[in-house]
C-alpha cells in the first residue's frame, strides 16, 4: 500500500483521522527475514528488557511474530525502514496490536501513526469489534500510550492470557461495525 499526500505533523491536539499521510511512505506485509527488520525487532526487545522486568515483557520475538494468527507489517520511506507493527487475532471479533516500533533514530516522522491507522483499517476489514493492546506503564512508554490515547484507546484491565501487572498498561478500542449508528 503506497500512501501519498502532503505531510502533516502529528499533534496531541489533532484528531488523527484528520491528518494526511506522509509522502513516500508505504506499508507492506513482511516475512521478517530482512536484516533491517531483524535489527529493529532486536532493538525493540532490548528496550523492553531495559525498561521492564523480564516477567513483564510481552513483546513477541521473531518466532512469535511468524505464527498464523499474526500479520506483521513494515513501513518504509525511500528504501529506509521507518517502523513495524502487527495484528494478532485473539478470536474472530477481537484483535491485539503487537510490536509497534519505530527505530530510535527515526521517531517523530509519523510512521507510528500511519502504522496504527493501517492496523485499525485491517482490524475493521476483518470485522473485529474490539482491538486491545498491552504496553508498558513506565515513563519510556509514555509516547506510545499518548499515541494510542489520541486514536481513542481507553485503559482497561488485562485481556486474553494477560494478568494484572503494575508494569503493564492495558488499552482497548471498540470498533463499530459498518452501519452501526452513533447514539
Amino acid at each position: 500500500m503506497t500512501l501519498a499526500g502532503p505531510a502533516t505533523p502529528a499533534s496531541t491536539d489533532t484528531d488523527p483521522s484528520q491528518l494526511l499521510p506522509c509522502p513516500a511512505m508505504h506499508i507492506q506485509v513482511d516475512d521478517l527475514s530482512g536484516p533491517e527488520v531483524i535489527e529493529l525487532l532486536a532493538e525493540h526487545l532490548r528496550n523492553m528488557y531495559e525498561w521492564s522486568p523480564p516477567e513483564s515483557v510481552h513483546a513477541l520475538d521473531l518466532a512469535g511474530l511468524k505464527v498464523p494468527e499474526v500479520t506483521f507489517w513494515t513501513i518504509w520511506e525511500n528504501g529506509v525502514l521507518m517502523g513495524c507493527g502487527a495484528l494478532k487475532e485473539i478470536d474472530p471479533l477481537h484483535g491485539e496490536v503487537k510490536s509497534m516500533r519505530t527505530p530510535s533514530a527515526r521517531r517523530g516522522k509519523g510512521a507510528g501513526r500511519l502504522m496504527l491507522e493501517h492496523i485499525l483499517k485491517v482490524a475493521r476489514q476483518r470485522g473485529y469489534r474490539l482491538l486491545s493492546l498491552e504496553t508498558g506503564s513506565q515513563p519510556g512508554f509514555e509516547p506510545a500510550r499518548k499515541l494510542y490515547e489520541r486514536f481513542g484507546f481507553e485503559y482497561c484491565g488485562p485481556f486474553g492470557g494477560y494478568t494484572a501487572d503494575p508494569n503493564s498498561a492495558f488499552m482497548q478500542l471498540h470498533l463499530p461495525v459498518e452501519g452501526d449508528l452513533e447514539r
